[in-house]
Order: C-alpha cells, then sequence, then structure tokens
C-alpha cells in the first residue's frame, strides 16, 4: 500500500505573522523538497479513496483566504501540484473579510486585508485548473456543540452551494477547528460528502469521514517540518504507541489551529 501525506496549510503572507499563516518562500521549500523527494500530487479526496503511486501528497488550504488564489495556487501550478481548498460558503459571493472565533482579533490591524477571501469566481478558476473544492460548512460554527438540525443546515447548506456554484457536487468538507465526533462525521456522510478532512494530534486513520491531517504553521523550523512528514514520525503516531506520544504529538502540532 502507498504512503499518503495530507498537509493542511490557511493563508499565506510575506508579513502577516499569524500562527496560521505561512510565506509564500516556506510554502514552496517545503513542498519543493516534497516533489524533490518523489511525492506526486492529488486532491484530497482521490488521495484518501484512490492514491496513485508509492507516494500520495495532498495540499489543502482551510479557509478560502484570497491568498491562496493569488500566492499559493502560483507556487503549486510551478510546481506541478493541486490543491484543496476548504470554504466556509456563506462568505463565498463576494472578496469580504472572513469572520469568525480565532480571526476577529485581525479586524481593524495593518493586517485586516489579509482576511480577504476569494468569490466564486476564482474559486472556479481553481477547479477548473485541477484542484478540488470542498465545504469548510456555510459559517465556520463548532460543529460539535450544534444540535442535528443546526449541522445538516450547516452541511448540507454549504454542500448545496459548492455545487451550485462550480457545478460539480461537492466532494469532501473539513471540520471548522478541526472539531469532529462520529455524530458530526455520520451526519457528514448523510449530507452527501464522500470524504471529511481531519485536524487533530492523532494520526490514527479512522476512515474516509475523519482522515488525519497533519497542520503546517509559522512557526514550523526545516526540523520541524522534516519530523512532521517523516514516515517514521507518522507511523508512529498511527500507531498504538499514539498516546504515549502525546507531548510529541503536542509539540509537533503547537499551535493549537485558529482556523
Amino acid at each position: 500500500m502507498g504512503d499518503v501525506l495530507v498537509l493542511c496549510y490557511h493563508t499565506v503572507s510575506p508579513t502577516w505573522d499569524a500562527t496560521f499563516s505561512v510565506t509564500p518562500d516556506t510554502l514552496e521549500r517545503q513542498l519543493t523538497q516534497l516533489v524533490q523527494a518523489g511525492w506526486r500530487a492529488a486532491t484530497f479526496t482521490d488521495a484518501v479513496l484512490n492514491p496513485q503511486g508509492p507516494k500520495t501528497l495532498a495540499v489543502t488550504f482551510d479557509d478560502g483566504f484570497a491568498s491562496v488564489f493569488e500566492l499559493a495556487e502560483p507556487i503549486l501550478t510551478r510546481l506541478g501540484l493541486r490543491g484543496t481548498v476548504f470554504v466556509p460558503t456563506a462568505f463565498m459571493a463576494e472578496r469580504q473579510h472572513l469572520s469568525w472565533e480565532g480571526i476577529e482579533a485581525w479586524r481593524g490591524t495593518p493586517h485586516e486585508d489579509e482576511l480577504r477571501c476569494m468569490d466564486w469566481d476564482e474559486l472556479g478558476q481553481l477547479a477548473d485548473r485541477g484542484w478540488e473544492i470542498g465545504s469548510h460548512t456555510c459559517s465556520h460554527p463548532h460543529l460539535t456543540m450544534l444540535s442535528d438540525a443546526e449541522l445538516r443546515e450547516e452541511m448540507r447548506g454549504s454542500f448545496e452551494q459548492c455545487s451550485m456554484h462550480l457545478g460539480r457536487p461537492c466532494p469532501s468538507i473539513a471540520y471548522p477547528y478541526g472539531e469532529v465526533d462520529v455524530r458530526v462525521a455520520t451526519l457528514a456522510k448523510e449530507a452527501g460528502y464522500r470524504t471529511g478532512a481531519c485536524l487533530a494530534h492523532s494520526l490514527v486513520p479512522l476512515g474516509p469521514y475523519l482522515w488525519p491531517r497533519i497542520g503546517i504553521w509559522r512557526d514550523d523550523t526545516d526540523v520541524r517540518f522534516r519530523l512532521k512528514i517523516s514516515r517514521v514520525v507518522r507511523s508512529a503516531r498511527a500507531s498504538r504507541l499514539g498516546p504515549s506520544l502525546s507531548r510529541v504529538q503536542q509539540w509537533l502540532d503547537r499551535p493549537a489551529p485558529q482556523t
């Protein structure tokens, strides 16, 4: 069985010092290292359901920041990679500022414009270039705190918006804040998604609706990035040794995701 590596980024900026932002140089350096090591691109859903070759790489971006279109896509294209972006559909009608718990602190600061998101036209351009456009719900809530009816509205509503605007069924969902349980994953399947992306310390594979991703953060040094993507480290984190490696996992995954 081949190796599948799924990375989770958020936004790209040469100046924004948010924990979930990486510089263009960092993104290009990290992805170049993987391409040179023999990793080959796939969208998230293809990587989960139909990986090809011994090393399958899925590069995902949460939240739909405009910088993904402006800065990340050209880097991935130069490297022969396709990405996946998960979007909160309530914000995608126009290039407005994203706003929810965890990023609202940047409103009214010199970096406020970094909060701009893509619109449906730009997402359609990415889809035409082979990118996967997945859901990040409608409004980016804490899903495990919602009722079943609220969950269905968030997940089915986002599925329908993506499918309508892009002219194809929305294949996947990433759970905001990385918060998911069996109930949420079950309702994601019911909503019509084929796969679900997690973001958690554990890399234990729990099926296509609870697929683990490795979060990449601004303060990830080259050494820590190499440890995160190491097959030995990932295998240990996905095994029965996982609980005993909790301190290592927390160090590799800090800072805690804000989006």
